[in-house]
């Protein structure tokens, strides 16, 4: 028995000492690549190492404040009621995705809950208009939400008529 327990494990230490390629481990881009410039107005990226709410949230007051007073005016048609959970919250800005939406587009959303609203961008994902949604963490945090569990959010579609259709 010790011997067959001996061979087991020698074969297992050499099976780690593979030939076989490393992959690159220098990430950074080649020189003289191009680099995009960030868009006026947009969102800051999150910063390398964000770990509390605040750090993730990378939106300025004067954003929160616009997506609120936008919010406020209680335009567009409503095209479903969802329910929605905190989304990957290192994508910056405020977004709902939901199957709701046929197209991007804006939009603003309701909370259930509290009757807050907040404006925002509509990102179309697949699924049956039952499926449930996602929410980023700067709208959360607007609506005065938990970032824990689920949220019935009334959505709103706003702009050119064909964009979104009500189902």
């Amino acid at each position: 028995m010790r011997p067959a327990f001996v061979l087991l494990a020698l074969a297992m230490a050499l099976a780690g000492c593979s030939l076989l390629p490393r992959p690159d481990a220098s990430l950074a881009p080649p020189p003289g690549a191009v680099h995009p410039a960030p868009r006026p107005g947009a969102v800051p990226a999150v910063p390398d190492g964000a770990r509390t709410v605040d750090e993730f949230d990378t939106t300025s007051q004067s954003q929160r404040a616009e997506a609120e007073a936008e919010a406020r005016a209680e335009e567009g048609r409503l095209i479903g009621r969802t329910v929605a959970a905190l989304g990957n919250p290192a994508d910056p800005g405020f977004w709902l995705e939901t199957p709701l939406a046929e197209a991007p587009g804006k939009g603003r959303v309701v909370s259930a809950e509290n009757g807050k609203a907040v404006a925002l961008d509509l990102r179309p994902i697949d699924g049956p208009d039952t499926a449930g949604s996602r929410i980023s963490l700067p709208a959360l945090r607007l609506l005065g939400l938990p970032l824990g569990g689920l949220h019935l959010l009334d959505v709103y579609a706003l702009g050119p008529a064909g964009a979104l259709t009500p189902r």
